[in-house]
């Protein structure tokens, strides 16, 4: 409980009238009556605030959100009194949520419930809790303001933003993958598995063709072959500190998250299996999971990843997924490639090739492409543009050395790494390398 604005007011011109009373004695006797009445007043007024029982706030909230993305919120307010109710409303938001919209002043009816709704997105994912929303109630008279915490605690969660990969699957029912710039591939024979007979089509190889059936129904029948399914696919995102770096509005890991999800949905939709384990900092597994269904699994297991301040380890990453994945795989690790990593980099991927397929997915930082084609005026400009190219060169020797292993790698920005990777995937798979 506080004095309002308006009770600081009428103290300071009491305050002057005792001034003025000090001058002019005749105005003492006003001034002492003024200051009774006001004591009087606002002792009555106090007891005007209601008591917290007699205030309400429900909250209707979203089960989940994306990343970045607004959704509608609504509290209903609800209040016994026989009276209207002067309010200043805020809700209890997390702290990685904003709503530009907050607070509210309102006028509160009498035994009326009252819904407001706002818009709301969060900054971060995770589990994110709601409290109580908080209400600034004035007095009748506006003399004395008390804050009510009223309301339930709610929890929510926050997963990435895969609009994406919602986008791909409905491009993908209507057979219109070249708008992702995802190529379907032919793989080699030897790699196809039977799938159903069908009618020929122009384009189809002799060879294709299933002359017996063609024979009995006395038109023209291909047999259609599919890709092998039950692979497994194993992303390995770096959680380190070298992650955390902002790319745009998110940061990279959360760019490699993206990647990871759309490779996730086509690898599933493929037949095959995913199965998620995290290194430098954070050292989650998800078995691998398959089916379509599988989707909520994995971005229930990913929402709440975050990067850590550890450094990246690539050789324990390595043995750790040696040691929980036995059966051979494609083991896709997403990191940001710095010039240090030669070694380490070179001796964990020579042991993962022990076993597995491993491809290498980089991200390329755009804001270095950016301020390399930027002008130079100045010494300072010079310089930057020569330590540029030098990083540039170090990395492309690190990448150029990685291809000369056979280590397939994907190098690219955060807005085409998603749909690169995803290509590369099924290159792989079309050449029956998984």
């Amino acid at each position: 409980m506080r004095p309002s604005v308006l009770t600081l007011r009428l103290i300071a011109a009491w305050t002057v009238l005792g001034l003025a009373a000090s001058i002019w004695p005749w105005l003492q006797m006003l001034w002492v009556g003024m200051g009774v009445l006001f004591i009087l007043v606002a002792l009555g007024d106090l007891f005007t605030l209601p008591g917290k029982h007699r205030l309400s706030v429900e909250r209707d909230l979203p089960g989940r959100f994306a990343l970045g993305v607004k959704a509608t919120l609504t509290l209903t307010l609800r209040h016994s009194l026989g009276r209207s109710l002067k309010v200043l409303v805020h809700d209890g938001l997390p702290p990685a949520a904003t709503a530009d919209s907050l607070p509210w002043q309102i006028e509160w009816p009498s035994q009326e419930h009252l819904s407001l709704s706002y818009e709301a997105h969060f900054t971060r994912r995770g589990l994110h809790i709601f409290t109580a929303a908080h209400l600034l109630v004035h007095s009748q008279l506006g003399l004395w303001q008390r804050l009510y915490r009223v309301g339930p605690t709610s929890e929510t969660r926050c997963y990435p933003n895969y609009e994406p990969v919602v986008r791909f699957a409905l491009l993908a029912t209507a057979n219109r993958e070249e708008q992702m710039g995802i190529v379907k591939r032919r793989r080699s024979g030897a790699t196809l598995d039977f799938h159903q007979l069908r009618e020929y089509q122009d384009g189809d190889v002799l060879s294709r063709v299933d002359w017996k059936a063609t024979s009995r129904r006395q038109v023209l029948v291909s047999r259609e072959y599919e890709e092998q399914r039950n692979q497994s696919i194993i992303l390995v995102p770096d959680c380190g500190r070298r992650m955390r770096a902002m790319d745009g509005e998110l940061t990279q890991f959360d760019h490699c998250l993206n990647a990871m999800l759309l490779i996730a949905y086509i690898a599933l939709r493929q037949g095959d299996e995913v199965g998620v384990t995290g290194f430098g900092g954070s050292q989650r597994w998800l078995k691998p999971v398959k089916g379509s269904a599988a989707m909520p699994t994995l971005l229930n297991h990913l929402y709440d990843y975050e990067t850590t301040t550890e450094p990246s380890d690539f050789i324990e990453a390595a043995e750790r997924v040696m040691g929980l994945q036995k059966r051979r795989a494609l083991i896709i690790l997403l990191t940001n490639l710095r010039t240090e990593d030669t070694s380490h980099l070179a001796r964990a991927v020579a042991l993962l090739q022990k076993r597995h397929l491993v491809l290498v997915a980089t991200l390329r930082e755009a804001e270095i492409e950016t301020r390399i084609d930027q002008p130079i005026t100045h010494l300072h400009d010079a310089l930057s543009y020569g330590a540029l190219c030098h990083y540039q060169q170090q990395r492309e020797h690190l990448l150029h050395s990685l291809r000369t292993n056979r280590i397939v790698t994907v190098d690219e920005t955060a807005q085409n790494l998603p749909i690169a990777l995803a290509n590369r995937y099924l290159d792989l798979k079309a050449a029956g390398r998984i």
